[in-house]
């Protein structure tokens, strides 16, 4: 097998799949006109976007004054970019013609020398580069770069490439080593791993140079914020260390052991340096990318793929700190990890960062969103309770239902734009060997080895483990078909063509070694039963708790299937499973029912706060839904973890 790996391109896969094809619709025909529609401040009720009205006033098509935070261009970005994914799939003219549109606003907007953020157009284009910590300049570059690349490989179509090139060279003008330079870096991540993107495809070294200098500038003393702070009279006092870990920026990246800082920042980091030190062959900075996706995935995780666990700051807080009722892990961080796990599969093909890139995608991601794709959560809670969260100051921002809209609105075009890229995450090729990643439904074509290969994939997944791919090639040829077995599976089998199949394990994957006929069928099984998952024993807020899991789904208890009282709730060590259809979800939705108990509440003015009697738990039936569908009837209480009864 050859050192990398590179993903099969989304062009070259068709999905087709139970699952993820209503997913992809939904952000097709539902998710993009609505967020177009909220980026123009139409959704009534909601909160305004301000994003289309600022590039309106930039290109002089308006009157008025910058609206909204900092960042607002990149939403538009990102809503561009699931444009183009769509677009890449399934021509829809109305729809490109509405992108073309858009982006003739943002050149109409773009200044002379190539320049292009609202924020400083609109309220002092001599103040640009001034704080790169903290106004996100570089951040809406980062996006508006991606959604360029993605728009000109979907539509062949350069006008935004361009543009974005135009600015890159600005920046890379202004920003780098040299003397006379500015010597610093993003205080939001995202435009190094753009910066790469973009390279692939102008294969201009300068633009690859720029994603290395913000990669290995970064926490290199004198710290480039603290220097900025001295020079704008700052005051200088407190933990130094403490405020530039929130940027990731405390210590050079390769002597970074542990995540750290806000959460969506650290991964969107992590994957610039996995694609730096792919495009570059460097061994430190890979070893780098191992320990800080082992540190964040074995300590500071949360069953559902969410990362960040602390809503100050949006941010990692410490190893096994991870409460359930006032969790963080925020959206836009779970699709961050997503975009890591991939970048990790291709530097090192190990079955480990496709499952936690499952685990993220089927749970944290999804959940992000209601089934219809109108309405969104900025913060994916494992315990919900609406009083708490209308009461309690603490819990302010988990909120029992998704809402229509936010002033920060990042996580619902990134939900988007993820879904609908979809097809560029199952499978990778690397040498002779196809990797197949996830198990989604459709074909996907590659060069493997030389030959042409078309892969044709059949499944009930996540529902079922029942998988069928079906090879189709030009002539026979010799190649290494690896298949992950997910870390959750204890037993599976595989038959080449009805037999037996010879294969061995490799990194987590059933390799299948052989020379390949036309029409080969391969058929993996894999045992999928209900399975009680524990916390370790550090995270304090899980000791004596359970969680449920079939498959890559973890499921939750919520109050509209199983009343008020969540926490009261005990599931017994002996306690049978069984699937059933929930009430008010959609038909395809597996739910599971299970013998529970609950302990008894008194009623009335009398009850005891403190007592001498022993509470009683009544026998009840336990209504299990996959986390990712709870909050789509009513709301109410909601819980992951529940207490475990020996």
């Amino acid at each position: 097998m050859s050192a990398y790996a590179n993903a099969i391109p989304m062009k070259n896969v068709k999905i087709r799949d139970s699952f993820w094809s209503p997913v992809q619709e939904t952000v097709r025909t539902r998710m993009i006109p609505y967020q177009w529609e909220a980026l123009n401040d139409r959704i009534p009720g909601a909160d305004p976007s301000f994003c289309i009205r600022n590039f309106k006033i930039a290109a002089g098509r308006e009157q008025g004054t910058f609206g909204g935070f900092v960042f607002q261009d990149s939403d538009l970005a990102k809503w561009l970019e699931a444009v183009a994914y769509t677009l890449a799939v399934h021509k829809d003219p109305e729809l490109e013609r509405e992108a073309d549109e858009a982006i003739e606003l943002i050149c109409a907007a773009q200044r002379p020398d190539g320049y292009m953020d609202t924020y400083y157009i609109l309220n002092g284009i001599d103040k640009r580069f001034t704080n790169l910590k903290d106004n996100h300049e570089l951040y809406c570059l980062g996006h508006m770069t991606e959604a360029a690349v993605a728009y000109y490989e979907a539509t062949g179509k350069e006008r935004l490439l361009r543009a974005v090139v135009r600015c890159v060279d600005l920046v890379d003008s202004l920003i780098g080593p040299e003397k006379g330079k500015i010597h610093g870096y993003p205080g939001h991540e995202v435009l190094e791993m753009a910066l790469v993107r973009l390279y692939r495809v102008t294969k201009k070294e300068k633009h690859l140079r720029l994603a290395c200098y913000f990669i290995n500038e970064r926490g290199k003393e004198p710290l480039f914020f603290e220097t900025v702070r001295k020079e704008n009279g700052q005051p200088m006092g407190g933990d130094r260390a403490g405020r530039n870990r929130y940027h990731q920026a405390d210590r050079p990246v390769r002597e970074q052991t542990e995540a750290e800082g806000h959460a969506v920042r650290a991964v969107y980091l992590y994957s610039g340096m996995a694609d730096v030190a792919k495009e570059t062959g460097d061994a430190s900075l890979t070893d780098a990318c191992r320990r800080l996706w082992t540190d964040m995935t074995h300590r500071q995780m949360y069953v559902t793929g969410g990362i960040g666990s602390t809503h100050h700051g949006e941010a990692f807080s410490y190893d096994y700190d991870l409460p359930n009722d006032t969790a963080y892990a925020e959206t836009c961080a779970s699709v961050g990890l997503v975009f890591f796990a991939r970048r990790m599969l291709e530097l090192d093909p190990r079955a480990e960062y496709a499952d936690e890139m499952e685990r993220a995608l089927y749970n944290g991601v999804l959940s992000g969103m209601t089934l219809d794709g109108e309405r969104f959560f900025y913060v994916n809670p494992l315990e919900v309770s609406p009083e708490a969260s209308e009461k309690e100051e603490d819990h302010r921002h988990v909120r029992p239902e998704r809402q229509k809209w936010f002033g920060c609105a990042c996580c619902p075009p990134n939900l988007a734009r993820l879904a609908a890229s979809l097809g560029g995450y199952v499978g990778m090729v690397s040498g002779n060997t196809l990797y197949q990643n996830l198990y989604v439904g459709g074909t996907a074509a590659a060069r493997v080895g030389g030959t042409e290969v078309r892969t044709e994939l059949r499944s009930g997944y996540p529902w079922n483990g029942e998988i069928s791919v079906s090879m189709h090639l030009e002539s026979a040829r010799r190649f290494a078909y690896a298949l992950r077995v997910p870390g959750w599976c204890r037993g599976f089998s595989l038959l080449l063509n009805g037999e037996k199949a010879s294969f061995r394990m490799d990194r987590g994957y059933a390799v299948v070694d052989r020379e390949w006929q036309d029409g080969d069928t391969v058929r993996l099984s894999l045992e999928m039963p209900v399975r009680r998952v524990f916390a370790s024993p550090r995270v304090r807020e899980d000791v004596g708790k359970v969680a449920v899991m079939r498959g890559p789904l973890v499921y939750c208890l919520e109050e509209a299937d199983n009343g008020p009282g969540l926490p009261r709730v005990f599931l017994p060590d002996g306690a049978e499973f069984s699937e059933r259809q929930a009430d008010g979800l959609p038909e395809n939705i597996v739910a599971l029912t299970s013998e529970g108990r609950k302990i008894s509440a008194a009623e009335g003015a009398q009850e005891d706060l403190y007592t001498d009697r022993v509470p009683s738990a009544e026998p009840c039936t336990l209504t299990w839904i996959p986390y990712y569908a709870w909050a789509n009837r009513s709301c109410g209480e909601m819980t992951v973890w529940v207490h475990r009864m020996l």
